[in-house]
């Protein structure tokens, strides 16, 4: 099946994260939502998305072509449905278009929102919105748990090292299922405890010595867990970055660094982040009121019901050691923290400073460190990223004029 994730109404709720990339391009669980519906449906995806972002992220669009909402995750019922749609169909619930399935034509279409060319199918089942970035914290253990069952159904996992304490083992022999490794992935002398969910340990990822791990927890393709850390239910850590110290409930998208102690909790971290020597955040408010988080799509701080929020930072930006977040901060796209106290709950994109005031971090500044940051990892920062960059620099430009 050729798979097209659009971007919808949602996708201002979805900022920091979706300046720099399509709505299913976040990641979430083990695996970003593209990668999950390409799982489920055994197809190949691709973004419908802006215009800029889609000179990046690759749009390929056939005769046959099945669309698919970029908030809405899998599960077994809706994915039945989408399989069973034919040509000119299009599926719905209350008014939401879930998926349709349709020739590129079909793509005028949703972007215009008229869908009287296409035959509505009522959904009556459940599914997962992810309309705002900070749905992300609260459904993140139960989408690794899925996404681990997904990856690991029929395959076998590489061996457990003997200097490896599976927690549980010694009362339940078969708990040890309930990890899988794969293939040139480093794990020794560590603690991995599966007894609350999986743990799921990606291609050439490494553990460290003396690391404790306590599932659900997805480690994706060569990140790395660093000495002595404390990795708790709830964490992704994304391709290619390095963790230590203490992480729970929290989503790292990938190529991010917070490597030392400090404590990250119930928050989500774009791509190129890093995250100074302990650094911390605070996930619960003093009074342990409900969080309030800033919402790009309202411009305005909005409820998010939720008693435990942390940190959402979006790609290119960092802090400097010993910075401290207060629950609930927003920190926008290549921004620069430092200094002592705590930052404002929202930091603007394109900003260097903290507490005692900020100024314009300049997009050569931004480029030339993000450039340093990529080749570390032997990635080179394309045209493309560059123009990226510029737009959320100039869309951004109005967070910026009340700097002190």
């Amino acid at each position: 099946m050729n798979l097209i994730l659009f971007d919808n109404q949602y996708r201002g709720g979805m900022l920091p994260l979706c300046f720099t990339r399509p709505q299913a391009a976040i990641r979430i669980g083990i695996l970003t939502i593209k990668e999950k519906w390409e799982l489920w449906l055994n197809g190949k995806g691709s973004y419908l998305s802006t215009d800029l972002l889609n000179t990046k992220f690759e749009l390929n669009l056939t005769d046959d072509n099945i669309y698919i909402s970029a908030s809405v995750l899998p599960n077994e019922a809706l994915v039945d449905q989408v399989k069973n749609l034919d040509k000119g169909e299009a599926l719905f619930q209350k008014g939401e278009l879930l998926a349709a399935r349709g020739s590129a034509d079909l793509k005028t279409v949703i972007e215009s929102g008229d869908y009287s060319p296409v035959a509505v199918i009522e959904y009556e089942g459940e599914y997962t919105l992810i309309d705002k970035i900070f749905k992300l914290i609260p459904h993140n253990q139960e989408e690794i748990k899925r996404d681990f069952k997904c990856l690991t159904a029929g395959r076998r996992s590489q061996a457990i090292d003997e200097t490896v304490t599976v927690v549980g083992a010694n009362k339940n022999p078969e708990i040890a299922e309930q990890i899988f490794i794969e293939e040139g992935a480093q794990v020794e002398y560590c603690y991995l405890n599966p007894q609350d969910g999986p743990i799921y340990i990606g291609k050439n990822a490494k553990i460290l010595e003396g690391a404790m791990l306590r599932g659900p927890i997805a480690l994706c393709e060569s990140a790395q867990i660093s000495m002595g850390a404390k990795i708790l239910q709830g964490a992704t850590i994304g391709p290619w970055s390095k963790v230590g110290g203490e992480v729970s409930n929290s989503v790292i998208t990938g190529y991010s660094n917070k490597v030392h102690d400090g404590y990250l909790g119930d928050s989500v971290l774009g791509e190129w982040c890093n995250l100074g020597a302990d650094t911390n955040t605070s996930n619960l408010k003093n009074d342990f009121a409900m969080v309030k988080l800033w919402d790009y799509s309202t411009e305005r701080f909005g409820r998010t019901n939720l008693q435990f929020c942390g940190l959402v930072m979006g790609d290119y930006s960092r802090c400097a050691i010993n910075t401290s977040f207060n629950s609930g901060t927003v920190v926008g796209v290549g921004s620069n923290i430092f200094g002592s106290g705590f930052p404002r709950n929202f930091v603007p994109s394109f900003v260097i400073g903290g507490p005692q005031g900020y100024k314009v971090n300049h997009l050569k500044a931004v480029e030339k460190t993000g450039r340093m940051a990529m080749a570390r990892r032997n990635v080179e920062m394309k045209e493309e990223d560059v123009k990226v960059l510029e737009d959320v620099f100039d869309f951004t430009q109005k967070y910026r004029t009340s700097l002190r």
